[in-house]
């Protein structure tokens, strides 16, 4: 069995070679920096930031740059790098109400408190390849409009001042952190809604739109859509209050649900919460139906028996780098478990060739 083995750290070493040779690519073509890469790929720099759990736009850049453009393999990268850095402390939960918002959209009031922002977005182009980027030189740049420096308020707290939607209890308790202890079931809506945020977005949005089809019975309204930058503050005992240590972009959503009642709860509207580094609105947005078709058991309602109802489900499915390892183990060398399974088969075959009768063979 050894034999086949032979050479295999040299093969390797060439095989590293090769990916870098790849990873360059044509020589004759400039390389990409990272400044290009996290300024003019930002949407691939969110998402990895988000999934490897660690804001810094840089490293995620480089990230990407290393893995070949291979996202889940760069927040791979970023989450291998995470498990280095010291933990000096934590910060203080950040006060999205404060945002300075680059984009503010409400799908539930045309006049929201607070004006709606369109921002940079994709919504209202037409979808058509602009043949013009491929042209050498800029397009001319577009005016840009200054962020917002007022303080806009979550619209639902608007509905929350008439009672109509369901309140959300304070909570005091130190939320779990799934970066340093596996995931418990029960899970419990902190730990969910980790899960959620650093799990895979074409999983999550999978999730997400099986509950608009009917899997859930999920009917979501996009109470406020918002992108920004907030303030991280942290505590310093020394000085006995808290100081501003930097910033980070956020994009949160919150969903309005329509909630009939049951025996526990009035009728009234409920929520969906999703909240991701950088700009990235639709996994927050499938991140919030999910979430709320999750508190199912919360609020008293029937489990349907749809996959986005079951917490293990999927919280044990959303986890990308789980997903990615399990799958892509099966490609490496498994010769003493097939020539068990290749024996077993063989072993199976003879016997049911001597189980056949010289009559029946005959027919």
């Amino acid at each position: 069995m050894y034999v086949a083995v032979k050479g295999g750290e040299k093969a390797i070493d060439n095989a590293h070679a090769w990916l870098a040779e790849e990873r360059r690519g044509s020589t004759d073509v400039a390389e990409l920096s990272i400044a290009q890469i996290r300024e003019q790929l930002s949407l691939a720099v969110n998402r990895v930031m988000a999934e490897g759990s660690l804001f810094d736009p840089d490293l995620a850049a480089l990230a990407i740059k290393q893995a070949r453009g291979d996202l889940i393999e760069a927040i791979f990268l970023i989450r291998a790098y995470r498990t280095t850095l010291p933990r000096f402390g934590s910060s203080n939960p950040v006060k999205t109400s404060e945002m300075t918002c680059d984009r503010r959209i409400s799908a539930t009031f045309k006049d929201a408190p607070g004006g709606q922002v369109l921002g940079p977005t994709f919504d209202y182009t037409h979808r058509l390849l602009d043949f013009k980027l491929a042209a050498e030189g800029e397009l001319p740049a577009a005016p840009k409009a200054h962020p917002r420096e007022e303080v806009t308020p979550h619209i639902t707290e608007f509905l929350q001042g008439e009672g109509i939607i369901q309140d959300e209890p304070p909570c005091d308790d130190i939320p779990g952190d799934l970066t340093r202890e596996p995931m418990e079931f029960p899970a419990g809506r902190p730990l969910r809604l980790q899960s959620l945020t650093r799990g895979d977005e074409g999983f999550v949005l999978g999730m997400a739109y099986s509950t608009q089809r009917g899997y859930a019975r999920n009917h979501a309204f996009v109470g406020e859509l918002r992108i920004g930058k907030v303030a991280v503050e942290m505590d310093i005992p020394e000085l006995g209050f808290a100081i501003e240590i930097g910033e980070v972009e956020l994009t949160e959503c919150e969903t309005v649900n329509q909630f009939k009642g049951s025996k526990t709860e009035p009728p009234q509207f409920t929520r969906g919460y999703g909240l991701v580094f950088g700009q990235s609105e639709r996994k927050s947005i499938a991140m919030a139906l999910v979430d709320r078709a999750l508190r199912w058991e919360e609020l008293g309602e029937d489990n349907l028996g749809a996959p986005a109802q079951d917490e293990e489900f999927v919280l044990s499915h959303a986890d990308n780098i789980q997903a990615t390892g399990f799958l892509e183990h099966i490609k490496l060398p498994h010769y003493v478990d097939f020539q068990s399974e290749l024996e077993l088969v063989r072993k199976l075959r003879r016997e049911a060739e001597e189980r056949i009768t010289p009559k029946e063979a005959a027919e």
